[in-house]
């Protein structure tokens, strides 16, 4: 995914600069970055998930609490760690003190953004007690099924899996996140200015502090889905993605590649793109653009390609080099 969104003219102009107004006030606190921020907007837009990854002191969580500081929606956050139960997230039954009955407490899953950080912190079964919610919005508890918030946008991050104390997403879980976007550590310049900006006393506790005001609410956001939803798809661009996708599943160095459901994922996501890009349909530049955050999670490759150190970027950038691009 390319760093920055070109604005182009086309309709709903206003409504465009609201969403688009998000990456100037994530930028007073957060430096660079801009491909994760330009990801976490293609999420929210198509109802996805992000999950983002980098070592530590990265500015993963920070990004995430700028955004929610930028959109006037309800938030909260969990500290992912191994002691961790799926019902502190999702919420359980107590007892009433008042009447002395059963009665459902939700968890902090009951809300519009949740910020799940360090995710790969705690095991598979914690982990699974997102799947419901970030695929049906919903949570089911006690034979009774509560819809979440709308909108509703998880947004994960975790620390590579080489590192100590960490679980492995699985795929089932990993499948649910619209996008996968690594934070890398920034350039030269960009350090630079982060520390002259913790010189003049930034406080990346106090993210209220850098002057950063909700610009888009849940309304904005509501009418920004309907609008991505209007953007075309050609017949010729819907079977570029589907023969992208069926290209990883022929490569020899996967054990399965793009299912239907990567796919439409990737649908979704440049749909979203051309929106912001200011055009109502989408071109194959909108679908390369996405593919990498859209579709390397969803590969997985065989125990002897690891071996020989094969990556998945490489075997992705092979099947979009092998596929025609309409014209």
């Amino acid at each position: 995914m390319s760093e920055q969104i070109d604005p182009t003219p086309g309709a709903d102009p206003e409504l465009r600069s609201r969403l688009l107004a998000v990456r100037h006030e994530v930028a007073k606190a957060v430096v660079g970055q801009d491909a994760a921020v330009s990801g976490l907007l293609v999420a929210l837009l198509c109802r996805g998930h992000v999950l983002l990854e980098g070592v530590p002191g990265t500015a993963k969580t920070l990004l995430v609490r700028s955004l929610a500081a930028s959109l006037a929606v309800q938030t909260r956050r969990v500290q992912f760690t191994p002691d961790l139960m799926p019902g502190d997230i999702t919420g359980s039954l107590v007892i009433d003190a008042g009447g002395g009955e059963l009665a459902f407490r939700e968890g902090p899953v009951f809300t519009n953004l949740l910020l799940a950080d360090e995710i790969n912190r705690t095991p598979p079964k914690t982990q699974s007690a997102l799947l419901e919610a970030m695929e049906e919005g919903q949570v089911s508890a006690d034979g009774v099924t509560r819809p979440l918030p709308r909108p509703f946008l998880v947004a994960a991050t975790q620390n590579p899996v080489e590192y100590e104390g960490t679980y492995p997403l699985p795929e089932a879980q990993l499948d649910r996140f619209l996008l996968k976007v690594v934070l890398p550590v920034p350039p030269r310049s960009d350090e630079i200015e982060i520390l002259t900006r913790h010189a003049d006393g930034f406080d990346p506790r106090d993210v209220t502090a850098a002057g950063i005001t909700p610009v888009a609410g849940a309304d904005d956001i509501a009418a920004a889905r309907a609008a991505v939803g209007r953007v075309q798809v050609s017949a010729e661009v819907a079977a570029y993605i589907v023969d992208i996708a069926r290209a990883t599943r022929q490569s020899p160095s996967l054990s399965f590649g793009v299912s239907p459901r990567g796919a439409t994922a990737l649908l979704r996501a440049a749909r979203a793109w051309a929106w912001l890009s200011g055009r109502d349909f989408v071109t194959p530049d909108d679908v390369k653009a996405l593919a990498h955050a859209t579709l390397a999670h969803r590969l997985g490759l065989r125990p002897e390609a690891e071996l020989e150190g094969v990556q998945v970027g490489r075997v992705l950038d092979a099947a979009l080099a092998a596929v025609p691009v309409p014209r």
